[in-house]
């Protein structure tokens, strides 16, 4: 117990033990292969704690010089032109890793152009089975089957549903 206390730092003031004293002390980091006057280390190491951080940690990185200058280059294409070039399942991914960014916003357009509707309250996306004519129960609400879209297991799953149109996002 003693090496833990105020006796286990007198041993490390006297130097007795080179590892002990090394790993309390510190290292010169220039013994270790690091030139500290001409490398930039925060560029070559992100963070050491890397694999244990649960926020990721932000690189390094620089601006183009077009962004630098103040002349920003606009893309050749504009995203609504290929978007619709995309199949449901990439429209799904956009709209769910996405979060609050304009490429959300239009997958979740060309989705409802797709005939896809968002329920507000199970936070899922529904289609009605082409195969199948929903049955109107009263002016707001009709049964049917309904094809679903699981974000949690990435499938497509049909099942019967009464809808009620207003939880429906158009």
């Amino acid at each position: 117990m003693d090496k833990f206390g105020l006796n286990g730092i007198t041993s490390l003031a006297k130097m007795e033990n080179d590892n002990k004293h090394n790993f309390a002390i510190g290292q010169d980091l220039n013994l270790l292969g690091f030139n500290l006057n001409q490398e930039k280390i925060l560029e070559n190491l992100s963070s050491p704690w890397l694999e244990t951080s649960r926020s990721e940690v932000e690189p390094s990185f620089k601006l183009p010089k077009s962004v630098q200058s103040g002349s920003i280059i606009p893309p050749p294409e504009s995203c609504d032109s290929k978007i619709s070039n995309f199949s449901d399942e990439t429209l799904f991914y956009i709209f769910y890793m996405k979060p609050r960014d304009t490429l959300q916003e239009y997958a979740a357009r060309e989705l409802v152009s797709r005939n896809w509707r968002y329920h507000k309250e199970i936070q899922v996306w529904l289609t009605k089975d082409s195969n199948v004519e929903p049955v109107l129960i009263s002016p707001e609400v009709e049964k049917g089957v309904y094809i679903f879209f699981d974000p949690h297991n990435w499938e497509k799953i049909k099942k019967d549903f009464v809808l009620h149109y207003s939880s429906v996002q158009a």
